[in-house]
């Protein structure tokens, strides 16, 4: 083997000197994307034609003193509202098991596609979980089954063994691309030991065993924790108000707001747990839901804030619960695609409502259901979803990517957590939404409503900058 000559000590210090100004150079590169020159913007497209699927375009975009073409979008960086926490899916178990089951250059393409925040990725960066199974896993389990007629109240036989295969391997993985992301755990049944009809679907959380319920929340998050996986937040039941879902449990408000201050509340905090308490986590035709409990000086003390969905109702009925308690913070939660899927009306439908609607009625999150199924919208549990198509769908190693996956990445990769809110007015065909994000960047999100190209300006700080987009197509604006 041929000797090299050893380096002298002033080598040896150039070469630790240029190593080190390498790392920094690395390290200050921006995470979504270059930064556009100082009065230049960038235009990501995404036509529901399919022409551009969230694609940087390339005709160049700048504000300026020329008179601007009407109507005019205002963005006001002065007035500013909520801080956001992100955008993603929900991470289901079936959606963990099919991602496992590719191979292991195939996953972790995909994941840093979906999860890393550099140039060529989405940024996804909230993710939903199911406590237990959700209706889009194999079959139903919770952490704590017994043979019917058997308890456990102390949960002597709490296990998270049904999560080890596929889900825990592959949040662990998520979290290695982005350790910051945030997840929120869902549950959508207790174990049918401690339910009125002993089944998984249906039937209401058993008073005397509210206490062993708070205490099963409780050893999910140590759980979870002790596999490096921290739980920013937990809502107390999916769809409280939807027995019919299999799993699914009946959850009243006055239920609820008993189980958050006599049980859950004080278990977390004996525990010393941090995790959020989110209301509701259902659809907006019932803003009475969360009000309600909020009205309670006993339960509000312990509520972080409330969850909403889309499926009846109308998005504003978020503000009237932030008109209510504007001390509490707004999350969307879920909203479904039914299979096959169209971009065209898909697109216009969930921007409007979700990306525009919600986060101008301050939420903090926008998360579409569900992350993945497989070319047959599976696996469900029997009476689950079979319509459910997810952001992806993943046959064996190939990908298709869906409405849901533009939808989200239209906000995702360049309001970052941290972004707050700012004012941008309405103006006919236009629905759109502005954000300052934490490296000091704006965003606004803009979708043509109308059946044919329509150009329009932005003014913001007296400069105005000229844009056309095409029919029915989601910009989404940087600078």
């Amino acid at each position: 083997m041929k000797r090299t000559k050893p380096l002298s000590p002033l080598s040896h210090f150039l070469a630790l000197l240029l190593t080190v100004l390498l790392v920094i150079q690395v390290g200050c590169r921006r995470p979504t994307g270059n930064r556009p020159p100082s009065g230049a913007a960038e235009l990501w497209l995404i036509n529901p034609d399919r022409s551009a699927l969230f694609q940087r375009q390339t005709a160049p975009l700048s504000f300026g003193d020329a008179s601007g073409q009407s109507p005019t979008i205002e963005v006001d960086e002065s007035q500013t509202f909520q801080t956001m926490d992100g955008f993603g899916y929900t991470l289901t178990g079936g959606s963990a098991m099919l991602i496992n089951r590719m191979g292991a250059p195939e996953r972790a393409a995909l994941l840093n596609e979906l999860f890393a925040t550099d140039d060529n990725n989405i940024g996804v960066s909230y993710l939903r979980v199911s406590i237990g199974a959700s209706d889009l896993d194999e079959r139903v389990f919770s952490y704590d089954d017994l043979p019917d007629g058997q308890t456990d109240p102390e949960l002597s036989r709490f296990s998270l063994d049904p999560d080890r295969k596929h889900l825990i391997p592959v949040l662990k993985q998520i979290l290695t691309i982005n350790p910051a992301i945030k997840i929120l755990g869902s549950p959508w049944s207790p174990p049918t030991w401690m339910k009125t009809n002993g089944n998984s679907k249906g039937g209401r959380l058993k008073p005397e065993f509210y206490d062993a319920y708070a205490r099963y929340f409780v050893k999910y998050i140590q759980g979870m924790k002790a596999e490096g996986i921290r739980i920013d937040a937990i809502t107390i039941q999916n769809e409280p108000l939807h027995p019919g879902n299999n799993p699914s449990l009946l959850m009243l408000p006055e239920e609820q707001a008993v189980f958050i201050k006599k049980s859950l509340g004080p278990a977390f905090k004996t525990a010393g747990i941090d995790t959020k308490i989110i209301l509701y986590d259902h659809n907006a035709d019932r803003p009475d839901y969360p009000i309600t409990i909020l009205n309670d000086p006993e339960a509000r003390q312990y509520v972080d804030g409330s969850a909403f969905h889309l499926y009846a109702g109308p998005i504003e009925a978020l503000s009237e619960v932030h008109k209510a308690h504007p001390d509490k913070n707004l999350y969307f939660t879920e909203q479904w695609i039914g299979a096959p899927g169209d971009l065209k009306g898909d697109l216009g439908w969930h921007v409007k409502n979700l990306i525009v609607g919600a986060l101008r009625n301050w939420a903090r999150t926008v998360l579409q259901w569900n992350l993945a199924a497989d070319p047959q919208q599976k696996p469900h549990t029997e009476g689950g979803c079979d319509r459910c198509l997810g952001a992806l769908t993943i046959d064996g190693n190939a990908v298709t990517r869906n409405p849901a996956y533009y939808i989200v990445a239209s906000a995702s990769k360049f309001v970052r957590p941290g972004s707050v809110r700012i004012a941008s007015n309405l103006v006919p065909n236009l629905p759109n939404v502005a954000f300052k994000t934490p490296d000091g960047r704006r965003v606004l999100i803009v979708l043509n409503e109308s059946a044919g190209p329509q150009a329009f300006s932005v003014r913001f700080r007296g400069k105005v900058m000229n844009v056309n987009l095409p029919a029915g197509s989601v910009g989404t604006l940087v600078w």
